[in-house]
């Protein structure tokens, strides 16, 4: 296997190639596939997707809008986990090379200090697992966010890895700062990947490493195409015109910070998410699900307004001809939850080197 050489630029170049079907390209399966950010990742490392689940429908077009070629199955999880797996992706058991996703994040209910799959059950995990008992793949990716870590006193965290081991996997957990790997956002993700037991001793999976250049907005908020976005009610525009880039509600007039933020004014804390603008010197705060909530503002650094579906696209590293489906909040929706796409190239490319030492 030889990985396809692809230089990362977080501009609006495209920066995905297909890959052609190859019997000796490493096959993945992706669970609870959102918009593509991991997919798109792991193509540009070399991997060949062999079926992506995804249940929400606007983002299922998505996939099927932008890679026809893929196998996008828009079901519930646990319509495809109870099936043949091995029959209905046509791979056999021990053969895949890599199962990637990241379930949403639930607790878990216990019984026991170490729990097993069955303890999962009721959970979106409990799928993730058991595509990995019926599969058996040679390794795994499993994403969240890093609060997963802290979740329910780390009862939640703690099962997942029991459960993982006890599946046969040797895991290694780290949280990654997108800004760190070509992204021009603040954006920390946990990963955890697993490889089977009895490949730990031949495959050595080493974390990526952090790019000596870290790229803000000024690199990438240029010639940014036209695209869907909200707008600011006319109250609300005026007061941002008073923050200057990199501000926040300290920054304007204390009678009009506090007519503006009522009850938080006397909130504890820095409270600096809110009326908070972005200069072009700094990269992009964790791009949201919404793109104006009063606690968590991304005002756009030159004008009184949210960043526009496609701004908050270059921010998560999209190609501007990967088209959105549905309405604007759901193109929103589908930006905020992705994986930065070139966060995921850089952890798919060390996976993909791992299983070339085979």
């Amino acid at each position: 296997m030889h990985a396809m050489q692809l230089t990362i630029f977080n501009t609006n170049e495209p920066r995905t190639t297909a890959i052609p079907h190859n019997s000796n390209t490493p096959k993945s399966i992706e669970l609870f596939a959102g918009a593509g950010g991991l997919a798109l990742g792991l193509e540009m490392a070399g991997f060949e997707t062999i079926g992506l689940i995804e249940y929400d429908k606007d983002a299922a077009n998505t996939l099927k809008l932008n890679r026809p070629h893929w196998n996008v199955i828009h079901d519930d999880i646990a319509n495809i986990s109870s099936l043949d797996l091995e029959s209905h992706f046509n791979i056999h058991k021990n053969e895949l090379a890599l199962l990637s996703g990241g379930a949403p994040c639930q607790a878990f209910s216990y019984a026991g200090k170490r729990l097993g799959l069955d303890d999962a059950r009721g959970t979106l995990f409990y799928h993730y697992a058991v595509f990995l008992r019926k599969l058996q793949p040679k390794t795994f990716l499993f994403e969240n966010v890093r609060g997963l870590i802290s979740h329910d006193k780390g009862h939640t965290y703690q099962t997942i890895l029991d459960i993982f081991e006890s599946e046969g996997y040797t895991v290694q957990t780290s949280v990654l700062n997108a800004w760190d790997f070509g992204v021009a956002q603040k954006r920390e993700r946990l990963i955890m990947i697993g490889i089977r037991n009895d490949l730990a001793d031949k495959i050595e999976i080493l974390p990526p490493v952090p790019h000596s250049y870290k790229p803000v907005l000024r690199d990438i908020l240029h010639d940014v195409p036209t695209s869907a976005g909200t707008s600011y009610s006319e109250y609300k525009r005026k007061i941002f015109e008073m923050v200057p880039p990199g501000g926040y509600w300290r920054d304007i007039p204390a009678d009009i910070a506090k007519n503006y933020m009522k009850s938080c004014w006397d909130m504890e804390g820095g409270r600096t998410g809110i009326l908070r603008r972005l200069s072009l010197d700094e990269p992009s705060l964790t791009v949201l699900t919404s793109p104006s909530q009063k606690q968590t503002d991304r005002c756009h650094p030159l004008e009184a307004r949210p960043f526009t579906v496609r701004e908050n696209a270059r921010c998560q590293c999209f190609p501007d001809d990967w088209v959105f489906s549905g309405g604007v909040g759901q193109q929103y929706k589908q930006v905020g939850n992705a994986v930065p796409v070139n966060l995921a190239y850089e952890v798919a490319k060390t996976i993909y080197n791992g299983l070339e030492q085979l």
